[in-house]
């Protein structure tokens, strides 16, 4: 199966060179409509918004859905000072700017909600509100690990990504068994068929394209942030009661960084909450959305 047998009915794909990349970009719904931009995590490509995309779309909006840089079919440069934060935040401003948007709302999860916390720090005047979803704010996480052993433990995967070549060889082994498990194994039963992780390790297995995603682990370590980032944007948090890697705690401490923000704990959901919940996570979202 090809990418664009991914592609549902009215939907379309392009590439668009971005910051320096070649982002390969999803699009659906009215050209006029409101701009949505939606952030994929680790370890998926835009196919993580497929239950999104088209509600999304029937409620008026203009979804825009990118491979982050280094996944699937979007450019993945060989260098870790191409996945720095700062980097990665830029891709997006300059994406809304290659598309003529002044302003866009921003849905992320997982590595796309820490980038998305960073774009809604950097850049607030562009974004018109925040949906994150179990993603922590990059300037305390490391707070949150050092007060909570808990967290910590939690936390040794994301250790383990940031050693050279051992994570590609452990986890890419067998078709890639390890990062397989790494997602069936910490969702609710079922929520990943064998022919989505077919999918996935489709994407996986392009040139270059894991080492790229193991790259944004390894770009935090040459990260230094002084205060902590305040959040002006409206934002709406999202988290997955049941996330296996990242405790509530850390998501009301990110919240503490927002001047207007709500926490949804969505009970009994794991890190998957868009897959797991795609009903309950489109109905927030949409709330949140047309308040503003």
């Amino acid at each position: 199966m090809t990418q664009s047998d991914l592609l549902q009915p009215g939907w379309s794909s392009r590439f668009q060179t971005v910051n320096g990349v070649n982002l390969h970009v999803v699009e659906a719904g009215p050209t006029t409509g409101r701009p949505v931009i939606l952030l994929h995590g680790f370890p998926e490509f835009w196919w993580a918004w497929r239950r999104q995309i088209q509600p999304l779309a029937d409620a008026g909006f203009r979804v825009i859905v990118p491979d982050m840089r280094g996944y699937n079919l979007s450019e993945a440069p060989g260098a870790l000072r191409d996945y720095h934060l700062d980097t990665l935040a830029c891709d997006v401003t300059a994406l809304g700017s290659a598309m003529g948007l002044d302003r866009f709302d921003l849905v992320a999860h997982d590595w796309g909600g820490v980038v998305a916390w960073r774009v809604a720090a950097r850049d607030p005047h562009r974004v018109r509100r925040l949906v994150v979803m179990d993603a922590p704010h990059p300037d305390i996480f490391a707070g949150q690990i050092l007060r909570h052993p808990g967290q910590a433990l939690r936390s040794t995967y994301a250790m383990f990504f940031q050693l050279p070549w051992l994570p590609e060889a452990a986890l890419s082994a067998f078709d890639f068994a390890g990062l397989r498990r790494m997602m069936t194994g910490t969702a609710r039963p079922g929520v990943f068929s064998r022919a989505d992780m077919d999918h996935y390790v489709e994407a996986w297995e392009r040139p270059g394209r894991f080492t790229a995603m193991l790259n944004y682990y390894r770009a935090l370590r040459e990260r230094h942030p002084g205060r902590p980032d305040r959040i002006a944007v409206p934002t709406l948090i999202l988290w997955g009661s049941r996330d296996s890697a990242l405790a509530v705690h850390v998501a009301r401490a990110s919240l503490g960084q927002c001047d207007a923000g709500r926490l949804e704990v969505i009970e009994g959901a794991t890190h998957w909450v868009q897959h797991e919940e795609p009903a309950r996570v489109l109905d927030l979202t949409l709330a949140h959305l047309r308040a503003g």
